[in-house]
């Protein structure tokens, strides 16, 4: 019995701690950092043209999808989510723009889009889907992206 009681103190002790409401609450994520969290969840993604699932995406399926799960209603095409948004510079681009590509050196049309998932010390990360390695990051830094580079607008 002598060992009981304090048994049963501290019992009261930890359950009674236990009770109290915890009052803190993480900072709430932005809309970019959740459209940007839901791209990335397709990471490793296989190319599939017209594919919006995980069984294969396309450049355009990646961002109609990420915007959609946040109620923002994209054109599905890339070169018509181009029309949307505001025009960006590209010294002021940030996280949740949307980058375009014009990779067919024969036509001017647009045919590939990414998104700004980060811009670090100047250098600008997209997320997006390629042909040949499926949904990845890339920086505007690298030669081919650089080159292909057309326009970047803000939607959110």
């Amino acid at each position: 019995m002598k060992q009981l009681l304090p048994a049963i103190a501290l019992l009261f002790l930890i359950t009674s701690c236990g009770s109290s409401k915890n009052t803190y609450k993480s900072p709430s994520k932005s809309k970019a950092d959740r459209i940007i969290n839901q791209a990335q969840a397709f990471a490793g993604t296989p190319y599939k043209w017209g594919g919006t699932t995980r069984k294969g995406m396309d450049c355009s399926g990646l961002i109609y999808v990420a915007f959609q799960k946040e109620n923002i209603t994209l054109p599905r095409v890339s070169r018509d989510m181009a029309t949307k948004g505001k025009p960006v510079k590209k010294s002021a681009i940030k996280k949740g723009d949307l980058v375009f590509f014009n990779t067919n050196k024969n036509s001017r049309k647009i045919n590939h889009v990414g998104l700004v998932t980060q811009v670090k010390a100047g250098v600008i990360y997209f997320m997006h889907a390629t042909t040949s390695k499926g949904v990845l990051t890339s920086s505007l830094e690298e030669r081919y992206w650089k080159s292909a580079y057309s326009q970047a607008r803000r939607v959110l």
